[in-house]
């Protein structure tokens, strides 16, 4: 195991959070592409009518699975916590638990986007003319929904134990075949939008699949055994307590983007189809920038944990410039190379132009978000997400929602709408500083160890000590 696994409270912070990070990077990328390869498929040999319908569920499809991320994320944080302070039998429970609570979450999910997939594609004043075909890819893929939720486990629970390659290579495997079968559905079977969707069900159940053979044949502290399979009252409150609040914050963005969404399709089909093709550089940006905000939660709750007071501060810095500078990286490139990148989705020389109009505000606003979303990921880091959702609630939702009515509503023009974004992810980013200044200073004492006992008989903070504290 030692060969895929990187050292957290051991060694040197920068070359460790790049050696864990960079296979997240990888995989968060490749998850990117095989998406996109939905998108790219139809736009290419669907047309476009196909692109703008698999494009309309974009957000709904993020809205979904920003809530399957931040459950993953929220166990990541507790089973790390519990590595670095060598409890293994909490950390056994956590394990068993939240793979039940994953599943049942998965399934949950599944059938309430399944029932609600056509009032918010009427919410969101999707096109008549697509609005069929959005409809079949939407509740075809939500079938996939449990299985994903599984993936975010064991990607959570693995990458807590500082081993971020295997899913790396689950994803990989699963990411081909749904390729293979994009293009085999869409031009050999022209199912057409049917086709890419039965695709991506497929290969997210083959990365589940790996994912639980890995957690019930593996020998590591997280092994999995069928006879222990049950919900731990304390750690199901942990898991719960974390990985709800951490999955709203993913949803909040993607609630918030269901107005931003209208907004778009207020204009012509043409601006849909060009939106559609220019926010794959978003989740492209954000997934990649999304491994570091990782790094950063697991190695800070493994050094909280361990009480390792500079490891956890210099956690945080490292994981922030990382973050930051990746997203201006790509940034840049998506300036001057936006015309090529569209191309990968459509061939029509208006919707490039319309894409176009997107990435030229959004290339530099990317390394903004870093900040907020990087403290968000440190306070989780901690045990905090209360206090963290209700500052992204005010700044990254109802403050969007106010521009898209008040500043958007009066100039009407693409511009007028995307700049929301860099101004609600610095408005955020400033209320999350704050706070999580504010934790430091009281969990990590200068001159002291962290302040794990006074944390845990916090019940307004409801960390996963809190929980675990009358055990």
């Amino acid at each position: 195991m030692k060969e895929h696994t990187v050292t957290m409270t051991e060694g040197r912070l920068t070359k460790n959070i790049i050696l864990f990070s960079l296979p997240l990077v990888l995989s968060n990328i490749l998850q990117v592409l095989f998406n996109m390869s939905d998108i790219a498929v139809v736009g290419r040999f669907a047309g476009k009518e196909a692109l703008g319908a698999v494009g309309s569920c974009t957000i709904l499809v993020s809205l979904f699975t920003g809530l399957l991320i931040g459950m993953g994320s929220g166990i990541n944080s507790i089973a790390a916590r519990y590595i670095g302070a060598g409890d293994r039998a909490r950390l056994r429970r956590v394990a068993h638990s939240a793979l039940l609570i994953s599943l049942l979450y998965g399934i949950i999910i599944m059938s309430g986007g399944i029932a609600a997939t056509r009032p918010l594609l009427r919410l969101l004043d999707t096109k008549e003319e697509l609005l069929a075909e959005a409809e079949l890819y939407l509740r075809v893929y939500l079938i996939g929904t449990p299985a994903l939720a599984i993936y975010n486990y064991g990607n959570g629970l693995l990458g807590a134990a500082g081993d971020s390659k295997r899913p790396l290579w689950y994803l990989s495997a699963a990411g081909v075949l749904n390729i293979a079968l994009n293009l085999f559905f869409v031009i050999v079977c022209r199912w057409s939008v049917l086709g890419v969707a039965v695709a991506s069900v497929a290969s997210q159940y083959v990365s589940a699949a790996c994912i639980l053979v890995r957690v019930f044949t593996c020998r590591e502290n997280y092994h999995v055994r069928f006879r222990e399979m049950r919900l731990d009252r304390s750690a199901s409150a942990s898991v719960l307590m974390l990985g709800i609040p951490a999955g709203l914050q993913n949803a909040i963005f993607a609630v918030a983007n269901l107005f931003i969404q209208t907004a778009v399709n207020s204009f012509d089909t043409l601006m849909v189809e060009g939106n559609s093709a220019a926010a794959n550089a978003d989740a492209l940006v954000y997934d990649m920038m999304a491994a570091f905000y990782m790094a950063c939660t697991a190695f800070m709750a493994q050094n909280y944990g361990a009480k390792k007071r500079d490891r956890v501060l210099k956690s945080y810095g490292i994981c922030l410039s990382l973050s930051f500078g990746f997203a201006l990286l790509f940034g840049v490139f998506l300036f001057f190379g936006g015309r090529q990148f569209l191309s990968l989705f459509t061939t029509d020389a208006a919707v490039i132009d319309a894409g176009m109009k997107r990435l030229r505000i959004m290339a530099f606003s990317y390394c903004i978000s870093a900040f907020m979303d990087c403290t968000i990921a440190a306070s989780r880091g901690l045990g905090k997400t209360i206090v963290p959702t209700i500052v992204v609630i005010s700044g990254s939702c109802l403050f969007r929602i106010l521009w898209v009515y008040t500043i958007f509503a009066h100039f009407h023009t693409i511009p007028s709408l995307y700049l929301l974004y860099v101004c609600s992810w610095t408005l955020t980013a400033i209320g999350e500083i704050i706070y999580f200044l504010y934790v430091i200073r009281r969990a990590l004492p200068k001159g002291g160890a962290p302040d794990t006992e006074k944390t845990e008989v916090q019940p307004a903070m409801e960390t996963p000590a809190t929980v675990t504290a009358a055990e």
